[in-house]
C-alpha cells in the first residue's frame, strides 16, 4: 500500500533530497595496494621453458633437474647456512651435490692377433680411462719389430717391458709371438685385479708375467737408484695416456735407464702434433708410422740394427707399406 501512495498522482511529489545537506563521516579505511616485481629473467626464462615443454606434450615436471639453478637462491642459502653457526665448509659440503661413484665395467672388445693364442678375446674397461693400443697399430708395431729383429714369422725371443700397460694387451701379444716372458707397469689397482690379472690367467701367461703396481715415473727412476736389481730388456713398449706425459722427459729418462738393453726396440705410441726428435741420447729412430691421429716410433741403441734396417728399406724388393 505505501508503494501505491507514492506513486499516486494526487499526492504532491517529495523534494529531491540535497547531497550537500547529507554529511555522512565514514571511518576513513586504507586500501591495500598489491605490489608486484617486474619478473626476473631467469623466473621469465623458466616459465617460457614450461610453456615450451608443455606445448609439445611433456611433462615440465621431469626436466626440472636439467634447470640451471638461480645464482641468487644460491647465495641466499649460502648466506643463510654460514648465519647458522656451521661455517663455510659445512656449507659447502651441503650446497655441492654428492655423486655416487658408479662401478666400473669391462667387455671384452680387444683380441691377440697373431701367434700362440691368436684370437683370443681380452678384457678391457668400458670407461675412457683406459686407452688400449688400437689393433691395427699393434699389428703394425709388431710387423716392424719382427722384420727389423730378423725374424718374418715370430719375435725374437726375449723380455717385454710393457709400460702404461694398462689391458696388458701389448705384452700379451708379445709373448704369444715368441716373447719368453713380459713385466707390465700399471697404477690403476682396480685394472690390475679386474681387467689385467684375468688377461693372463685366460692366456696361460701369468706364471711368465711380473705385474708392477706403480707409476712409470716412479718405475724408472727406482731401476736408475738400484742399478742391477733389475733386469735389462729386449722390448719396451710405452703407450700412455696423451694428456699426462711429457714426451721429451720420457724418452730421456728411457735413454739413460739401465732397463734399455743392447738390442732394445722401443715402441713409442703419440699423437700426431707432437714434436718428436730424431734422436734422444743414444736412441735412435729406425721407423715412423702415423695411424690417423696418432703416429708410432720405433727407436734403438743398436747401429747394427739402424743399419740392417736401412739396408732392408733400401732393398728393390721391400715395397712401400701404407697404414
Amino acid at each position: 500500500m505505501a508503494s501505491s501512495a507514492l506513486a499516486s498522482p494526487f499526492l504532491p511529489p517529495l523534494p529531491a533530497p540535497n547531497p550537500k545537506a547529507l554529511s555522512l563521516r565514514l571511518p576513513a579505511r586504507r586500501l591495500s595496494v598489491a605490489t608486484f616485481a617486474a619478473p626476473s629473467g631467469a623466473a621469465a626464462a623458466a616459465r617460457e621453458r614450461r610453456r615450451f615443454l608443455e606445448r609439445y606434450g611433456l611433462n615440465p615436471d621431469d626436466f626440472e633437474d636439467d634447470a640451471e639453478p638461480d645464482p641468487r637462491e644460491e647465495r641466499r642459502k649460502d648466506r643463510r647456512k654460514r648465519r647458522s653457526g656451521r661455517g663455510e665448509a659445512a656449507a659447502e659440503a651441503e650446497i655441492a651435490p654428492v655423486k655416487s661413484s658408479e662401478p666400473r665395467e669391462t667387455h671384452k672388445m680387444l683380441q691377440v692377433l697373431g701367434g700362440k693364442v691368436r684370437r683370443r678375446k681380452l678384457l678391457s674397461p668400458k670407461d675412457r680411462n683406459v686407452r688400449p693400443m688400437m689393433e691395427v697399430v699393434r699389428g703394425a708395431a709388431f710387423d716392424i719389430l719382427q722384420s727389423a729383429g730378423g725374424f718374418p714369422a715370430s719375435l725374437r725371443p726375449g723380455r717385454w717391458l710393457d709400460l702404461y700397460s694398462g689391458t696388458g694387451s701389448v705384452g700379451i701379444e708379445a709373448m704369444s709371438r715368441g716373447c719368453l716372458e713380459a713385466h707390465f707397469v700399471e697404477m690403476d689397482p682396480w685394472v690390475v685385479s679386474e681387467v689385467l690379472k684375468p688377461n693372463l690367467e685366460c692366456t696361460g701367461f701369468l706364471d711368465v708375467s711380473h705385474i708392477h703396481m706403480l707409476r712409470v715415473e716412479n718405475f724408472l727412476a727406482n731401476a736408475e737408484k738400484s742399478s742391477g736389481n733389475y733386469p735389462s730388456f729386449d722390448y719396451i713398449s710405452v703407450t700412455p695416456p696423451y694428456v699426462e706425459v711429457n714426451y721429451s722427459t720420457l724418452l730421456a729418462q728411457l735413454a739413460r735407464s739401465p732397463l734399455v738393453g743392447e738390442d732394445c726396440f722401443i715402441l713409442v705410441e703419440y699423437p700426431l702434433k707432437t714434436d718428436m726428435a730424431e734422436s734422444c741420447g743414444k736412441l735412435i729412430k729406425i721407423a715412423d708410422r702415423r695411424f690417423g691421429d696418432l703416429e708410432m716410433i720405433c727407436q734403438t741403441l743398436s747401429l747394427q740394427i739402424r743399419n740392417y734396417w736401412d739396408g732392408m728399406l733400401s732393398s728393390p724388393c721391400h715395397g712401400t707399406r701404407r697404414y
